[in-house]
């Protein structure tokens, strides 16, 4: 999953980024409203991060301005001003959750993780499909209540289409998702941790869709 994290703090932002990388995360980051706005605008996310005291654009505009155009990724804003009414037009600005400086990692990391679920229709922090399952606390994988061995990256490809079984997932968006922008992106390695990931779950679960992509699907 792809994250974008907007802080101008440059302690919080890179002890932030720390973080959401050990928890499996792709992560963006910028400084300002300025440069979030454009990312939000024109980039694949899952998630993101927001502050609202930014500089050049503060962080409500910058959600207005991705609301109005209709970008609909789930953001969690951050704010250091326990304010029930800027809580409130966060929220009516179109946040999905907000937390309050200081904060524990694992909380952010929680609120993440639901805001991820809760866009891809998925209630439980367990996704399952038939007997495959994975838990998004632990990162844990396992099939039939054996458990699995990824490496991350194959673990990253698999937790996406987990998160939308049944869907066609073509190689570019699974390339958007599971890489961060200044990686050196090449989506002809898709094939390869796709490849991997069938020789470790049985039964054949992720299928190939011709000129389409993948789907998971239960057998």
């Amino acid at each position: 999953m792809r994250l974008l994290l907007v802080e101008d703090d440059p302690t919080l932002r890179a002890q932030l980024r720390v973080g959401l990388v050990e928890a499996g995360y792709a992560v963006d980051e910028v400084d300002n409203g300025r440069d979030a706005h454009f990312l939000g605008d024109t980039e694949a996310y899952d998630a993101v991060v927001l502050d609202l005291g930014l500089p050049l654009v503060d962080g409500l505009t910058v959600l207005k301005r991705w609301r109005d155009a209709g970008r609909a990724m789930p953001v969690l804003v951050l704010t250091a001003r326990d304010s029930w009414s800027e809580k409130v037009a966060g929220i009516d600005a179109g946040a999905d959750d907000y937390l309050t400086k200081p904060f524990h990692m694992e909380e952010l990391l929680a609120r993440v993780r639901g805001l991820i679920r809760r866009a891809a229709g998925q209630a439980s922090p367990v996704l399952r499909c038939g007997d495959l399952a994975l838990d998004t606390r632990s990162g844990r994988v396992t099939w039939g209540g054996q458990a699995l061995t990824l490496t991350s990256h194959e673990f990253k490809v698999l937790d996406y289409l987990m998160h939308r079984p049944g869907a066609v997932v073509s190689r570019t968006e699974l390339t958007e998702h599971i890489y961060a922008q200044d990686f050196d992106r090449d989506s002809n390695t898709i094939e390869v941790f796709v490849g991997r990931l069938r020789k470790k779950l049985p039964h054949a679960l992720i299928e190939t869709v011709r000129g389409q992509g993948y789907r998971l699907a239960p057998k």
